[in-house]
C-alpha cells in the first residue's frame, strides 16, 4: 500500500476541512496519510444502500457531514411524508396527542451537539460512529404538555420501520408484523436530557437519519435513538420487543465469592471508549489522531502507545468539549523509525474509570458494547 499524497486525496474526494490546531486538521501541502496495515484492501463501507460505516480517515471536524453519517437498522428505510406525519402520544398520559412537525417546531426548540456509536461498532473499521448538532426539543417539554400520570413507569418509543418476525415463545412460533421500538424508564424519560430531533447540522433529517424525525438520548448507543419515531406509548409493564430484550443484551462473566457468575445486562449507556482514527506524516513529523466516545462523564485524560513503550499524553481538542459531544485528540509522534510499528490509545474519565484492554474483556461473551484498547498497525516507510 503506497502513501497517498494530498492531490490524489482530494481527487478521491477524502477532502479534510481545516477543524483546528489540536483536532483532525486538513492535510497541509506535503503532508499524507500513514495507512494502516489492519484494513484490508477490500473494506467495504457502504455495503447496501441503507447501511453505511463512516471512513474514519476522513473525519474532517467537529462534526459529521449527512452523506457521511452512519447508519444501520433492521427493517429498512420508510419513507414518511413530512406534511402527513403525526407524532402520536399515548398510554398513561391525561392528555393523548398527535402532533405534527410543525406543531413540534412551535414549541421552544434548542440544539444538542451528540456523538454517539452503534452497540455493534468495533475494530477494525471503528465506523458506526459519528457525531453531529442537533435541531429540536427536549423530550420533557412533550410529555409534560401529554401529563404523564403516576402509573406511568416505561416508555416505549415505535419507529415506523416494521417487518415480519417469527417470534418463538418455547415450541410455539408465531409470524408476526413487527414494529421496530426501545423503551425508557420514567426517570430517564423524564429528565432534561432525551431529545426529539428533525435536524442535522443544521439541515432536516434526511431518510438515512430517521426523517422526519427521531429520538436522540445522549451518551447512550445508538439503538436508543429511535429513526423515524412514530409514537411513543406511556406503559406500566415493561416493554419486552425483540431488539430491546433478546438483541441487543451483553453477555459477561462476574466473579462474585470466588465463583464466575453469568448476566445478561442491557445495552444503554455508552462505554468509555478511544481509538485511533488516522496517522498524518510531514516530512519526518507525524501526528496519530484519534476519538473517544462515552456515557458524557468528563475524561481527565487521553494517552498514546507506541509498540510496547511507555504511555504518553495525547491532546484533546478544546473545540470538541460539549459533554456529549466526540472528542478529538491528537498525539505528536516523535522518532518514528521505519518498519511496522503498533499504536493504541487510551482514556480515562475523571471517575478514574480507565479504558480496558482486550483481555480485561475476556469474560464478556457478546461482541456488543465492545470498548477495549485497539491496537492499530501502521507501516513506516
Amino acid at each position: 500500500m503506497s502513501n497517498p499524497t494530498r492531490r490524489e486525496i482530494l481527487q478521491g474526494s477524502i477532502a479534510f476541512a481545516s477543524l483546528s490546531l489540536f483536532g483532525l486538521p486538513a492535510l497541509a501541502e506535503g503532508e499524507t496519510l500513514v495507512p494502516f496495515t489492519d484494513i484490508p484492501k477490500d473494506a467495504n463501507f457502504n455495503p447496501a444502500p441503507d447501511r453505511r460505516n463512516l471512513d474514519i480517515r476522513t473525519i474532517d471536524g467537529m462534526f459529521t457531514p449527512k452523506d457521511k453519517f452512519f447508519t444501520t437498522q433492521h427493517y429498512g428505510h420508510p419513507d414518511v411524508d413530512p406534511a402527513a406525519f403525526r407524532l402520536k402520544i399515548s398510554g398513561l398520559v391525561d392528555h393523548p396527542l398527535q402532533l405534527s412537525l410543525d406543531d413540534l417546531k412551535k414549541k421552544k426548540n434548542t440544539e444538542l451537539i451528540a456523538g454517539f456509536e452503534c452497540s455493534w461498532n468495533r475494530r477494525p473499521l471503528q465506523g458506526l460512529s459519528s457525531n453531529g448538532r442537533w435541531t429540536g426539543l427536549p423530550l420533557k417539554n412533550v410529555l409534560d404538555a401529554a401529563g404523564v400520570k403516576p402509573k406511568a413507569r416505561e416508555f416505549v418509543f415505535y419507529g415506523a420501520d416494521h417487518g415480519e418476525e417469527e417470534v418463538e415463545f418455547r415450541t410455539n412460533k408465531f409470524k408476526v408484523d413487527y414494529q421496530f421500538g426501545r423503551s425508557l424508564p420514567r426517570e430517564k424519560a423524564l429528565s432534561s436530557e432525551p431529545f426529539l430531533a428533525w435536524a442535522l447540522n443544521g439541515e432536516p433529517l434526511t431518510k438515512f437519519q430517521g426523517a422526519p424525525l427521531r429520538l436522540i438520548v445522549p451518551g447512550w448507543y445508538g439503538v436508543s435513538n429511535v429513526k423515524w419515531l412514530s409514537q411513543i406509548h406511556a406503559q406500566e409493564e415493561q416493554y419486552m420487543g425483540k431488539y430491546q430484550t433478546r438483541w441487543y443484551r451483553t453477555v459477561r462473566g462476574e466473579m462474585i465469592d470466588g465463583e464466575m457468575r453469568w448476566n445478561e445486562t442491557a445495552v444503554t449507556h455508552m462505554q468509555l471508549k478511544s481509538f485511533v482514527a488516522r496517522v498524518t506524516r510531514d516530512g519526518s513529523k507525524y501526528k496519530v489522531h484519534g476519538v473517544v466516545l462515552n456515557d458524557g462523564t468528563p475524561i481527565r485524560s487521553v494517552e498514546v502507545r507506541v509498540d510496547e513503550g511507555p504511555w504518553q499524553a495525547a491532546t484533546l481538542d478544546p473545540e470538541t468539549n460539549s459533554k456529549y459531544s466526540w472528542k478529538l485528540f491528537t498525539y505528536v509522534w516523535n522518532g518514528a523509525t521505519p518498519g511496522e510499528h503498533t499504536l493504541v490509545s487510551r482514556v480515562t474519565d475523571v471517575t478514574g474509570k480507565v479504558q480496558p484492554t482486550e483481555k480485561d474483556l475476556e469474560t464478556k461473551k457478546s461482541f456488543l458494547e465492545d470498548n477495549s484498547q485497539h491496537p492499530r498497525k501502521v507501516m513506516i516507510s
